[in-house]
């Protein structure tokens, strides 16, 4: 059972629909502050890794034409893309485009390359393939030469060609490494995995984001897909309705979003009723700290 099964199973049960009756209404996703500048951006994203990866045939860009505009819906604005991720960047300029949104779109992509020059001259394609002028958030992708590209992202920051600077890593052996680029640098943001499976980021990463007044953007939201895998067959538990959850989607999503650290979570996708489905975290109650833990007792046990 993938998560498309497991939304349908919920969807038979009456569960899913009757939780979810916010998806018919107006009701937007909640925002919380960008630490450096008090601007709200809404609690979920979207990231683009593989997803937005395609071809211009409609069978592939239709789907995503959806999915942009479902994000925009609910509220959501957050994209994040990367040069690493083959099309992606051009798939959005391009479809945000013609769907006339790129403005309302916080965009947020990275640099990821070595040497100053080769990083304004992908960044500047950057630009090009997201039809920009300017764009919200350049980060540094996998912290790839980082000492020289913050160089040329803070002297960017000043001229105004880009709003805010970050540093990103995928895997937990980077998170040392961080947290001390941290301790001497300032930067607006940080992104980083963190999940149910993978919490290394609460023991000291998150706390120090917090004490450092650097906002936090959460990749592999779902391990690539493997959160769905433990819990297959399985329904979601009945006290998550005490906190407004209505799928194994937003059980995960709304579990990280709990942590007071996290700014955005960006799960990828290419399907619109699973950006929906993502959206649902941002609405309602989230866990309390003894939900949370409960929420991880009963996880790894397997409910």
């Amino acid at each position: 059972m993938n998560r498309r099964d497991c939304l349908h199973h919920l969807n038979v049960l009456g569960i899913l629909s009757a939780g979810n009756n916010w998806m018919n209404t107006k009701e937007s996703i909640s925002k919380r502050p960008i630490h450096s500048t008090g601007e709200k951006i809404p609690v979920v994203g979207l990231g683009t890794w593989q997803t937005f990866d395609v071809s211009d045939s409609a069978s592939e860009t239709e789907p995503l034409k959806e999915v942009l505009k479902t994000l925009l819906s609910k509220g959501g604005s957050v994209v994040d893309s990367s040069p690493m991720y083959g099309r992606s960047e051009g798939v959005v300029g391009d479809l945000s485009t013609e769907l006339k949104v790129n403005d309302k779109l916080f965009i947020a992509t990275k640099v990821w390359t070595n040497g100053r020059d080769n990083g304004i001259r992908q960044m500047n394609e950057s630009f090009r393939l997201m039809k920009r002028d300017k764009i919200e958030l350049m980060q540094i992708h996998n912290l790839a030469d980082w000492q020289t590209h913050i160089k040329t992202l803070r002297s960017w920051k000043e001229e105004g060609k880009i709003k805010y600077l970050g540093l990103t890593h995928y895997t937990d052996s980077a998170h040392d490494r961080l947290a001390s680029i941290m301790e001497t640098e300032k930067v607006d943001f940080i992104q980083i995995n963190f999940n149910m499976l993978e919490r290394n980021a609460e023991k000291e990463l998150l706390p120090l984001a917090l004490e450092k007044n650097v906002s936090v953007l959460i990749n592999q939201p779902f391990q690539s897909g493997s959160l769905f895998q433990r819990v297959r067959g399985k329904q979601i538990p009945a006290w998550a309705k005490e906190f407004d959850c209505n799928s194994w989607g937003q059980f995960f999503l709304k579990y990280i979003l709990s942590n007071p650290a996290v700014t955005c979570v960006i799960p990828g996708t290419s399907k619109p009723h699973h950006m929906l489905d993502n959206l649902g975290a941002g609405i309602g109650r989230l866990p309390t700290e003894k939900q949370r833990q409960e929420m991880v007792r009963q996880f790894l046990s397997g409910f």
